[in-house]
């Protein structure tokens, strides 16, 4: 890896958690509203599979701030959205679960855990039959291995040799469930070996994160079928803002946070490329002003008009095809 990439890998991570503490703190003052799950801790899972997946169609879970950050979707349109406004990158009509691009190939945010799988693979079916010589990438949690949707999804990608890139975030709770009460084994990717060749990575390394996911990416671009990956990660905060994680021990937490992604990767900088706490500091600066500036646009911005509650609801063009 280079220092430019090292260097754009580690501003979107400090983005990441900046813009996810912002968001916390406007929960708490009712800015934001319904559900926020947050992605303190796994930036270097998000950041570097974004970065890594460059092309392309993703599909991905309902803790997706950061990966539509490091898609290059502009702060102020994710930060809008979580305050509910016309501005926001779905409109004001998605919130922190939905944030859906078609411009950046970012279908995020699905409410149901595992429901975008089987989206995940259509698209795939649909690329491989249009020619294209670009894939899909689906991130899902663990929990989202224990369903029915999941196997299904395998199975159709792995027969139909579907350019399908299956990544699983496994931090070891699906809510406030450890993986390890509701799966026979903690390495979910041994549920994908009969259907596929499975790869493991430390999701607290951005830069593993990201020679892996471009590894993957090669694979199923080359016609070779589906790959799974799975990368072993850590949330800080609990599954949302609802969730006070007190099933959590203080022991847990120490060791997650001892392999904190953001400390990795400025070593990973200051020993590779030798930049300095001046770099690193300036960096924490154009983060933070970045956000500030979102937040601020997010609530200056205006209400999406009530009148169009029910727009892009109904299919118009269906309306002749239907009795």
């Amino acid at each position: 890896m280079n220092k430019l990439k090292a260097e754009e890998l580690y501003y979107y991570m400090v983005l990441g958690r900046k813009f996810e503490y912002a968001a916390k703190e406007h929960y708490m003052t009712g800015e934001i509203s319904g559900f926020l799950h947050l992605d303190i801790g796994q930036e270097a899972l998000s950041v570097g599979a974004m970065k890594a997946f460059d092309h392309g169609d993703v599909f991905t879970t309902y803790r997706e701030h950061v990966m539509a950050l490091a898609r290059g979707i502009e702060p102020k349109a994710v930060m809008a959205e979580l305050f509910g406004k016309k501005a926001g990158v779905s409109e004001g009509r998605g919130g922190s679960m939905h944030l859906f691009d078609p411009s950046h190939f970012f279908y995020g945010g699905d409410a149901i855990v595992g429901g975008h799988l089987p989206n995940a693979v259509g698209c795939a079916y649909a690329r491989k039959f249009q020619g294209s010589e670009h894939g899909v990438m689906a991130v899902f949690g663990d929990g989202a291995t224990n369903g029915g949707a999941f196997f299904e999804s395998l199975n159709i990608a792995s027969a139909w040799k579907l350019p399908v890139l299956f990544l699983c975030e496994n931090n070891g709770w699906a809510i406030g469930t450890s993986i390890d009460r509701v799966a026979p084994f903690h390495e979910q990717h041994k549920k994908a070996k009969p259907y596929m060749p499975t790869m493991e990575v430390d999701g607290m390394d951005a830069v593993a994160v990201y020679d892996t996911i471009k590894e993957a990416q090669k694979y199923i671009e080359e016609g070779h079928g589906p790959i799974f990956v799975e990368a072993y990660t850590c949330r800080y905060e609990g599954h949302s803002m609802s969730d006070a994680a007190t099933y959590r021990s203080p022991q847990e937490m120490e060791i997650c946070k001892a392999k904190d992604p953001i400390e990795r990767m400025k070593g990973f900088l200051k020993e590779l490329f030798g930049v300095d706490d001046d770099y690193l500091a300036k960096v924490e600066e154009r983060a933070q002003k970045a956000v500030d500036e979102a937040v601020e646009f997010a609530s200056q911005s205006p209400e999406p008009d009530p009148t169009e509650l029910y727009d892009h609801v109904f299919c118009k063009e269906c309306a002749n095809v239907v009795s």
